[in-house]
């Protein structure tokens, strides 16, 4: 018998040989020779390409690993890092799922779309659209533990050009997002003072148009009155006013690039070690945020007139059931909000452990995510009732607002003219950024762990270089973001860069695993991994509803795009073929690689096609001490 110092290795090649090695027979391949312990030997575990084998007491630093292919192989395999603690990864997800658009997109296409019937749509396809493919991601990436790149070597090789445009939508989200969380920042610092500077139109950044009528009960509001939060917003913090559009942005505001650049700082610091720092901010970045919803739940139920905001957000329109668009803007906010497509759960999942009961993690941050979106409607509601009944209009006037502005300067003006201004101030921003902290260190998490897990040799001793590179390069291309014009690019991003391009990765993603990989392979790798197979509903979700559901929500789209407007600018017809080619930038990679890959298979086309949607690398499961291969 051969000995080694490190490690024995056996390449077992047949079942009846590792039956063999069960009986207690010594197996011998090639050289290489393995056999269990005499004394006491362990139960038979399943794994995954049918074979059964006997775990035996080794030594923990002995790795024992069964392959089925036919030439002995050595696998050298790293442990990989896991979350400290459970905890770490659910607050990890949850905190990526819950963030800026729970607040403020939510509520807004809620009592767009009906009220409280609005509800019934979106349930519906949180249950057949969202959930199960939030579901299956957390399922691929614990049970294959890669990123979102080489994971598709386990999978099919052809689409992996999906982890490429993954990466590519990351660039382009981290570019927009965090200069809104440099908004936030500013209005932060602004608030460190006795009167909030939004409060007065006494300001040099005021013009006469300035209507402050909560300091002056005879003032009427007009169609020309602007808000000093509305000026303050538009004229201090993004100075709009300095721009013509999207053909002349004009300067970089060095307030907001400062705003940004310690945004990015605080980036850097929380993710560069991995999930095992990460892990302990989200901690914080995580729960604050829901401790200040409720003290601003609390605060709004309080204020005179809220009632009408509440009845505004929930009276339900039942006709408006009826119409296409409702159940397409339902569809559109259930995925955007619980975020399958973006690589980052599959890169959180493959940092947990083998046999952690993922299904329960699925169904537990899933609920969370959608109860805080219902929950924020309130705490954004009855601060709107409250403005309606100061300025003697309608909730639907008052709530005209969408997006960013609905937070900066509808709720900002309502936190100016509260009591304790200053301390509500504070604790809402603070609240913005944490929520969009913790989806920035997810998002860039998962570009992180998908280039290490493709290029370990290369990376994989120097993350904190890669990440620093990643951050500076993400830093250079928000910089169009942070001109005097930026807001409008936000906007265009926002709308074109991320929406159809993420819709068509998810719904590649199910394609592939279902109809390629096999449903069948797939609930058999979860039932190695968790124990049980998953039923008939989930199996019908992911072969058929789900993708019916993504392509409905795409061509739903690609038929009507958005109508771009923000403040007094109309977007020009141009700015619809820029938002469709920066769309196309990242979904371009996917075709790209598939002819990439057949170009470079050798054999006939056919033989081709066939390599290229067959797995090519085994994935490792562990089985106590033994590491084995499953294809």
């Amino acid at each position: 018998m051969e000995k080694s110092s490190s490690n024995e290795t056996q390449t077992l090649t047949s079942k009846k040989e590792l039956l063999h090695c069960m009986e207690g027979e010594d197996c011998k391949e090639n050289g290489l020779l393995v056999h269990p312990s005499q004394g006491d030997k362990g139960e038979a575990g399943q794994i995954s390409n049918g074979y059964s084998v006997v775990q035996s007491p080794v030594p923990a630093t002995t790795t024992t690993t069964c392959g089925v292919e036919a030439q002995p192989q050595l696998l050298e395999l790293e442990e990989r890092e896991t979350w400290s603690k459970k905890m770490d990864f659910l607050l990890s997800v949850i905190g990526y799922a819950v963030d800026l658009g729970n607040v403020w997109r939510f509520p807004y296409i809620c009592y767009q779309n009906g009220g409280g019937a609005f509800l019934i749509p979106y349930t519906i396809m949180a249950i057949f659209g969202g959930i199960p493919l939030f579901y299956m991601e957390l399922a691929l990436g614990q049970y294959h533990r890669n990123g979102c790149i080489s994971i598709w070597r386990k999978i099919c090789p052809i689409f992996k050009g999906i982890g490429f445009t993954i990466c590519i939508i990351a660039f382009y989200i981290a570019s927009y997002y965090n200069t809104i969380m440099a908004w936030a920042l500013y209005y932060l610092i602004s608030s460190f003072t006795a009167e909030l500077p939004w409060t007065s139109c006494k300001n040099a950044w005021n013009t006469g148009n300035c209507t402050n009528y909560f300091t002056n009960a005879t003032i009427t509001w007009t169609p020309h009155s602007i808000s000093p939060a509305e000026e303050f917003y538009t004229r201090q913090v993004l100075q709009v006013q300095r721009s013509k559009g999207l053909d002349d942005l004009g300067g970089i505001s060095w307030q907001l690039t400062l705003c940004l650049l310690l945004i990015f700082t605080i980036v850097y610091f929380s993710i560069w070690k991995g999930v095992k720092t990460s892990g302990k901010v989200v901690w914080v970045t995580a729960t604050f945020p829901y401790i200040i919803l409720f003290i601003l739940l609390i605060r709004g139920a309080t204020l005179p007139g809220a009632w009408r905001g509440v009845v505004f957000y929930l009276q339900p329109d039942w006709q408006k059931l009826l119409a296409t668009e409702v159940w397409v803007d339902a569809a559109a906010q259930i995925f955007f909000s619980l975020g399958p497509g973006f690589g980052v759960l599959l890169a959180f999942a493959s940092y947990n452990k083998f046999h952690n009961n993922c299904y329960q993690d699925a169904l537990v941050t899933s609920t969370v995510n959608c109860m805080t979106s219902f929950v924020s409607g309130f705490v954004i509601f009855t601060v709107l009732g409250y403005m309606a009944e100061m300025r003697n209009e309608e909730v639907s006037e008052v709530a005209k607002d969408t997006g960013p502005s609905l937070l900066f300067i509808t709720y900002a003006e309502a936190i100016a003219n509260m009591p304790a201004s200053t301390f509500f101030g504070i604790i809402f921003f603070l609240m913005l950024l944490t929520l969009g902290l913790d989806s920035t260190f997810a998002g860039l998490e998962g570009v992180v762990t998908a280039v290490l897990d493709e290029f370990p040799h290369v990376w994989g001793k120097r993350r904190e270089w890669f990440v620093l590179g990643l951050i500076i390069a993400c830093f250079l291309g928000s910089l169009t973001t942070l001109t005097f014009g930026g807001a409008y690019v936000v906007k265009l991003f926002e709308e074109y860069a991320t929406g159809p391009a993420v819709l068509t990765v998810v719904f590649l993603e199910s394609i592939a695993v279902a109809w390629f990989y096999g449903i069948n392979q797939f609930c058999s790798d979860m039932k190695e991994m968790l124990g049980f197979t998953p039923g008939w509903y989930w199996r019908l979700c992911w072969v058929a509803i789900s993708p019916i559901f993504l392509l409905f929500i795409i061509c739903s789209f690609m038929s009507s795009p958005p109508d771009l407007r923000l403040f007094d600018y109309n977007y020009p017809y141009w700015t619809t073929i820029v938002g469709y080619c920066i769309g196309t930038s990242s979904v371009i990679c996917i075709p790209i690689y598939m002819a990439y890959r057949l170009i470079i298979t050798p054999g006939t086309f056919k033989e081709r096609i066939l390599k290229s949607i067959t797995p090519e690398t085994a994935t490792e499961i562990p089985f106590g001490d033994i590491r084995m291969n499953a294809v």
